[in-house]
């Protein structure tokens, strides 16, 4: 018969061990999320009808260079477009390059008419030399960004216009982007 004592041990040793598989098993997900787009958002304030999916090719690392792919899918592409108004939260503090900019649409590259970031005002207005017709896929590819230094979770709303409409921009959905 066992005595008071190792049992206790013995209970102590099997709850520890549980906790640290459990602690192992729940940090797997959230180092596989870190630094990008299409991790698990429930408590992001945006509806999930409304989350555009974005991928970050290198990685989403504080302070380093990497490349936003934008994605727009057909869906959500209900009329056709000739200007994306992209808008960002104040509290990103990275750089992008306008120079560097790819639109691509039914996996075919389109040119770039304009691109214009203004920075202060935390836009990203990109114009293509053609109107995108409704009901293609869409990827808007941001090179040469800079990430900033800071971890946080970032919004970025895509307007869009369409070609004859009044210019009122209309809401197509935002891409959480993940740093750090």
């Amino acid at each position: 018969m066992r005595s008071r004592h190792s049992q206790l041990r013995q209970l102590y040793s099997l709850t520890l061990a549980a906790t640290l598989g459990l602690g192992a098993v729940l940090t797997i997900p959230t180092a596989s999320f870190a630094g990008g787009c299409d991790g698990l958002n429930l408590f992001s304030g945006v509806e999930r009808d409304k989350q555009l999916v974005c991928r970050l090719d290198f990685g989403g690392n504080l302070g380093a260079t990497d490349r936003y792919r934008f994605r727009i899918a057909k869906k959500k592409m209900k009329y056709a477009v000739n200007e994306f108004t992209i808008d960002y939260s104040d509290h990103f503090n990275g750089s992008f390059d306008p120079k560097n900019v790819d639109i691509i649409v039914n996996g075919k590259e389109k040119k770039a008419q304009d691109v214009v970031w203004d920075e202060e005002n935390k836009f990203i207005k990109v114009i293509p030399n053609e109107a995108i017709p409704a009901g293609t896929d869409v990827e808007i590819h941001f090179n040469n960004v800079q990430n900033p230094r800071n971890n946080g979770m970032f919004y970025f709303n895509c307007r869009v216009q369409t070609p004859g409409d009044i210019p009122l921009l209309r809401d197509l959905g935002t891409w959480i982007v993940e740093i750090g």
